[in-house]
């Protein structure tokens, strides 16, 4: 599987954004936070600052959850068809300091950034199922945990996030209850 690197990076800052509210909690709770999350993505353009931005991009989240949630097929296009139409994108070809290289994105730097973000990964999803990897958009094999995760593994073997130590947990209890029995 190879996906561009924009399709990639999109993903994952997807994933990291809808794993900001996992298993009951609020991790995206400041614009400080929003701030370090658009910094770890190195997410360009305009950023307000403000508490309409932080609720605009939390409102982002359930969206993109629910193309991980959504059985493969029509149902998830449904969902990334929906997501696409939420955000107002038109196509913009850059060139900037963190990727050198001529490429598009789907809208403005000057565009609202939850527009940026629902339109950036309504187009990753767009190449997940054009290239008929759907199987890759998994939630965490983890009994106690929510989160999301991609998998890029060669084999598609990948189960558990990376958010915390789910998949150590895991084989802990299976190992436990082997001993056990």
């Amino acid at each position: 599987m190879i996906f561009a690197h924009d399709t990639r990076w999109a993903l994952l800052s997807a994933v990291a954004l809808i794993n900001t509210h996992r298993d009951g909690e609020e991790y995206l709770t400041t614009t400080a936070d929003l701030t370090d999350y658009l910094d770890e993505w190195k997410t360009t353009g305009r950023r307000d600052g403000t508490g309409a931005e932080l609720a605009a991009v939390r409102a982002v989240r359930p969206l993109l959850r629910a193309v991980w949630e959504a059985d493969d097929g029509s149902p998830r296009a449904a969902r990334i068809n929906a997501l696409l139409d939420g955000a107002a994108w038109r196509p913009y070809l850059t060139s900037h300091a963190e990727m050198a290289e001529w490429h598009l994105h789907p809208n403005s730097p000057e565009a609202p950034v939850a527009d940026r973000l629902m339109a950036e990964c309504g187009l990753a999803f767009v190449d997940v199922m054009r290239m008929d990897e759907e199987q890759r958009l998994r939630i965490c094999a983890a009994q106690d945990c929510t989160a999301v995760l991609v998998d890029f593994s060669r084999n598609r073997s990948k189960r558990f996030c990376d958010t915390g130590n789910c998949g150590n947990r895991e084989h802990v209890a299976a190992y436990r209850a082997r001993k056990r029995a």
